[in-house]
């Protein structure tokens, strides 16, 4: 994910697994990787790595790679951090060994890669791939436009949180060609706004499944849904399964 740290502030990342709770999301790849018996599991862009810490049972091994060191350090010091493997980085910085049996991109980090570092990317995990291995991932429908929801009205609200009174919003400033900028809005008692950008790509299951081809993956698998439901307009993430040829 080629940005700079956009959770750079250790107060508002000890909210992200309050705000990011394990969900259905969760189950879908924990079961994907008991379904494929996968010894081997590299979570790239592991975040808080709430999941991650969670597929590193029995005798696999998992590896947390995230561009964020603030994120990297909250994670090293929650439990079962000593049972990851962790990596400060990219897709670029996943070892080319051809033995992983599974990579695993969720919470919508595909859509943090450009459109320019994406070919890159893929490459990158496909290499890390045995053949056979999957790489899992899922990305917000641009059909279902979520950008339109993200106005302050639609999402300010308070909170009191360890460190004071929480008042946040989210507002996009751009909104163009599959290209979203949001701005979340974060102001503290003191009156400070940590505002924290982020730049969304937006990816047709179309566009994303030829940049999977290109990259040399094989039979790829998209839903609409985290039970295997069809793709449409009104679904909300695109999730993909995808083969290394």
């Amino acid at each position: 994910m080629d940005l700079p740290d956009p959770y750079r502030d250790p107060d508002l990342v000890t909210l992200y697994d309050t705000d990011n709770p394990a969900g259905r999301d969760h189950r879908y790849y924990r079961e994907l990787a008991d379904a494929l018996g996968a010894r081997t599991v590299v979570d790239l862009g592991c975040r808080t790595a709430l999941l991650t810490r969670a597929l590193a049972t029995g005798s696999r091994r998992v590896t947390g790679v995230d561009p964020s060191p603030t994120m990297l350090d909250f994670a090293r010091r929650q439990p079962g951090s000593e049972r990851v493997r962790w990596v400060l980085g990219d897709a670029a910085t996943i070892p080319p060994t051809g033995d992983i049996d599974l990579v695993v991109c969720t919470g919508n980090a595909v859509q943090h890669i450009s459109t320019d570092g994406l070919p890159a990317a893929l490459r990158h995990v496909a290499d890390a791939l045995r053949p056979g291995g999957v790489l899992a991932f899922e990305s917000r429908n641009p059909a279902r436009r979520a950008w339109q929801e993200w106005t302050r009205p639609a999402t300010e609200g308070e909170r009191r949180t360890p460190f004071g009174r929480l008042r946040e919003w989210l507002e996009v400033t751009v909104a163009e060609e599959g290209r979203v900028v949001l701005d979340a809005h974060n102001v503290i008692d003191d009156g400070e706004d940590r505002v924290y950008t982020s730049v969304l790509h937006f990816r047709t299951a179309a566009e994303l499944t030829a940049h999977l081809l290109a990259a040399g993956f094989s039979r790829v698998q998209v839903d609409g849904d985290w039970d295997g439901g069809p793709v449409t307009d009104a679904s909300r993430i695109l999730v993909f399964r995808a083969v290394r040829g």
